[in-house]
């Protein structure tokens, strides 16, 4: 078992594995976020019933999706991902101080052949890699420790109404740019790391890969397009513009 942490293939199987599961992460807080902008096209943004009970029938979808992150199951699930992030961040760097190591200069941790290596993000996934890491710490600060963490102690302020914390944190042009630019560099990573982990797991046939290119492409650019379109509405909402 000690030899899957020492090779190199097992180094990448858990790189991929973890990071998959950060993408399923990724995918349903997109999902969960995009209700605000459903909302704004059915009147419901900024609805929350007055009972303040979780999965109220008069809440709009945001806020119904927030009270499933308030959840047990959920509450739960949060050390699983912070070790899922912590054993993604930790094996990446040591892949790639491997690599330094074994090839004398920069190459990105995945690299299974020349031609796979070309593109710009399979090149950078590492600094991709550290610009989301600290724009997740500036986001933690802003809607996690507002929002889950105070609820924990009884003590939050705004998870009652995720819709004002929303508009509060977007009222500024200036913060949605900063988190478009996250999106932008979660893109690039999940674009090449999701076809590149389920390669390293055995899908790596010339069929398989390019159906992969495409999933991913289509994968990544969907998490994008909700992302970004959270942090716009929030922006028109809070400027009174739609």
């Amino acid at each position: 078992m000690a030899t899957i942490f020492k090779s190199s293939i097992g180094k990448k199987l858990i790189q991929s594995i973890s990071g998959l599961f950060l993408i399923l992460f990724l995918l349903l807080h997109a999902t969960i976020n995009f209700f605000s902008v459903i909302d704004s096209f059915t009147g419901k943004f900024g609805v929350v019933a007055f009972d303040e009970k979780l999965f109220s029938a008069g809440d709009g979808l945001f806020k119904l999706g927030c009270d499933f992150m308030s959840t047990p199951f959920i509450s739960i699930m949060v050390p699983i991902l912070a070790l899922g992030f912590i054993i993604h961040i930790l094996w990446a760097l040591w892949l790639t101080a491997g690599n330094l190591k074994a090839r004398g200069g920069y190459n990105r941790y995945e690299v299974a052949s020349k031609a796979k290596a070309d593109s710009w993000a399979s090149k950078n996934m590492l600094v991709l890699g550290i610009i989301i890491i600290g724009i997740i710490a500036f986001h933690l600060t802003h809607f996690w420790a507002k929002m889950q963490l105070p609820e924990m102690f009884g003590v939050g302020n705004y998870e009652d109404d995720p819709y004002l914390l929303l508009t509060l944190t977007f009222k500024h042009w200036w913060m949605v740019v900063l988190y478009v630019v996250w999106f932008a560099a979660v893109w690039f990573h999940v674009n090449h790391g999701f076809w590149s982990a389920l390669q390293t797991l055995g899908l790596n046939n010339s069929i398989w890969f390019k159906r992969l290119k495409f999933l991913s492409v289509l994968l990544s650019s969907v998490i994008f397009l909700m992302f970004t379109s959270v942090a716009i509405n929030a922006f028109l909402q809070a400027n009174c513009w739609i």
